[in-house]
């Protein structure tokens, strides 16, 4: 890519991309917002003024159709990732898309292929994996250094809110599923990650019902690999508490880990060992924005060939183990994960 602004549209003025998305990418060198696509136009332009954003329309064909877009971010609910991450990438544009990928594990297939089939760069947004925490942990794990890991939980419970009225995200055609489908995905693909995406061998859920909507609001899941090896993910949108909870904690053969605050022990011959490295200043802050910063800029580096890239095909097998989960729900048992 020869010009030396990369120039993104975002699609979507929902909370993400006015939190996230909109004022990170204001702020990165050599990046320009070129337009800002909702169906509320009025908001869009309110958003477009706050940002300097120089293009607003309503309809994503015209981002698409614009000669002037590098890339595009998809932040609409989950049932428009797939068909708009499919168009813009059919157009040529390369694709940032909100998790998860699509609803399910075929529609994750078929927006990768898309990608493979158009020589675009893909992602996701799989934030956490880009916290200065997680990637100062990865090391130890990847490098064997704890020993093996044979048990990692991963949780995601968030403070109960009042809804006056359901959303998207409280509706099985739009998102998918409930606690599950939006703090499950991230969370066990965090765990995956982390182990450098292990084959899954059996899967059993437990879902909770949500009041006066159609998904549940909280979720329990136990992912079996090889050798007994387990992975656990806790979700809920209903913790009665003061603030949210999101946690990991490993353990291993030779050492454990935590975070946040992240914490790392190894078993050595003295003893225990703290291990624990120290952040540096780019791990300072809100670990939430500085993730997404990372991400955006790495998403950039790889559209205009700076880095290396790989399409995310795992994201297909982690949305094959988000369908077992709901079937182990649905019918109340364990289910074997097809070879």
């Amino acid at each position: 890519m020869s010009r030396d602004v990369f120039r993104v549209s975002v699609i979507g003025t929902g909370a993400i991309a006015q939190v996230v998305h909109l004022p990170t990418l204001s702020q990165l060198p050599g990046v320009r917002i070129e337009s800002l696509c909702d169906v509320d136009e009025q908001k869009s332009k309110a958003l477009a003024n706050r940002f300097g954003i120089p293009k607003v329309c309503r309809r994503e064909e015209e981002v698409f159709s614009d000669p002037d877009i590098d890339g595009v971010i998809i932040c609409v609910p989950t049932l428009q990732h797939e068909p708009l991450a499919i168009a813009a990438l059919d157009a040529g544009k390369h694709v940032l898309v909100e998790k998860p990928i699509a609803l399910s594990a075929d529609g994750a297939a078929r927006v990768v292929e898309a990608a493979e089939r158009a020589d675009r760069t893909l992602m996701v947004a799989m934030n956490n994996r880009y916290r200065p925490d997680v990637m100062s942990l990865k090391p130890f794990i990847s490098g064997g250094e704890l020993g093996d890991v044979f048990f990692m939980k991963g949780a995601a419970l968030n403070k109960k809110v009042r809804h006056v009225r359901p959303t998207w995200r409280h509706t099985p055609q739009t998102a998918g599923g409930g606690a599950l489908m939006d703090l499950g995905v991230q969370t066990l693909d965090l765990c995956l990650w982390l182990l450098d995406y292990p084959a899954v061998r059996r899967v059993h859920a437990h879902g909770h019902p949500g009041e006066n909507m159609d998904v549940e609001d909280s979720a329990l899941a136990t992912f079996e690999l090889d050798g007994g090896r387990i992975i656990y993910v806790e979700v809920t949108w209903t913790l009665q508490a003061q603030r949210d909870r999101h946690y990991l904690q490993l353990l291993a053969t030779r050492g454990s880990a935590a975070f946040p605050p992240l914490a790392v022990s190894k078993e050595v011959e003295q003893g225990l060992l703290d291990v624990t490295p120290p952040m540096t200043a780019g791990g300072q802050g809100n670990l939430f924005t500085v993730a997404y910063r990372q991400q955006l800029r790495d998403f950039v580096a790889t559209a205009r060939g700076a880095q290396a890239y790989q399409p995310p095909r795992e994201q297909i097998y982690l949305m094959r183990l988000i369908e077992l989960a709901y079937q182990s729900i649905r019918e109340r048992r364990v289910v074997e994960v097809p070879a």
